[in-house]
């Protein structure tokens, strides 16, 4: 007889992810956020099971160029900010309590969104990164990201918020991030992404001697490794993933290590 299993009380909040700014770089925040679970229900005590994962869903909707729409601020079918909140609204419609933007230079919009309904907890994931670098004591990084990020300076003044210095690339470093983000990820080109990545990532770290690199649009951790960079890479992605099933699994306390330990062998 296979004994049963008990049910996990209370259960994990209802959460959203908002998609859409690339497709991949959606479907993959899902798959970070599925694994990040598994890690925060081995750190509770609670068994690993189909049934003990959170509620979650993704809002995959087309959604209008962030960087265009910030080097264009008139108003327009290309501004983001309205699309955003559509999809968060249907997010909210279904019962989810916390929502992650999958898309760094989207963050742009965060303020209006969380500002547009206030019942919803809308992580920031530039200040989950700033933060975690923070309490690593990591001194000095620098930034891959696209232009509408660096011009937006999201990720410059969280950083600076916490203490930690920041390095940008130049120009032409600059223009071969996007190269390999549109005509790299975007366009399916992983190869060209790959080199274009790996070039801008050499010259930081042969350059200015920036041994961390913060992958700062969720197409370059498709197409860019530590082995490539040659640098310790931080994904955004991967931490506000983390960040979102903390949320999951706020309020569910840690099983005693004699609970944890009868779950297990059961």
């Amino acid at each position: 007889m296979t004994p049963s299993i008990p049910p996990i009380s209370p259960v994990p909040r209802m959460v959203g992810i908002l998609g859409g700014m690339g497709p991949a770089a959606g479907a993959d925040f899902v798959r970070l956020f599925v694994e990040a679970c598994t890690r925060r229900m081995a750190a509770l005590g609670i068994p690993v099971r189909d049934q003990a994962y959170p509620e979650h869903w993704l809002a995959q909707v087309p959604i209008p160029d962030r960087t265009a729409a910030l080097g264009d601020r008139t108003s327009g079918a290309h501004q983001p900010a309205e699309p955003m909140a559509q999809a968060t609204g249907r997010l909210v419609a279904l019962g989810v309590q916390a929502v992650a933007i999958a898309c760094n230079t989207a963050h742009a919009w965060h303020g209006e969104l969380q500002q547009r309904f206030p019942q919803l907890q809308v992580l920031h994931g530039m200040r989950e990164v700033a933060a975690g670098l923070a309490a690593a004591q990591v001194p000095r990084v620098a930034l891959l990201a696209t232009q509408g990020s660096y011009d937006s300076g999201l990720y410059q003044a969280e950083l600076q918020r916490h203490g930690v210095a920041c390095v940008l690339p130049q120009p032409g470093e600059r223009e071969q991030l996007m190269q390999g983000i549109y005509d790299g990820v975007k366009a399916g080109d992983y190869a060209l992404a790959r080199h274009r990545f790996a070039a801008v990532a050499q010259a930081l770290r042969e350059r200015d001697g920036v041994s961390t690199l913060i992958m700062g649009c969720t197409e370059i951790p498709l197409a860019l490794d530590e082995a490539a960079a040659g640098a310790r890479l931080v994904n955004p992605s991967q931490v506000l993933a983390e960040a979102l099933a903390r949320c999951a699994y706020a309020g569910i306390r840690p099983r005693t290590p004699a609970r944890a330990g009868a779950d297990a062998i059961a």
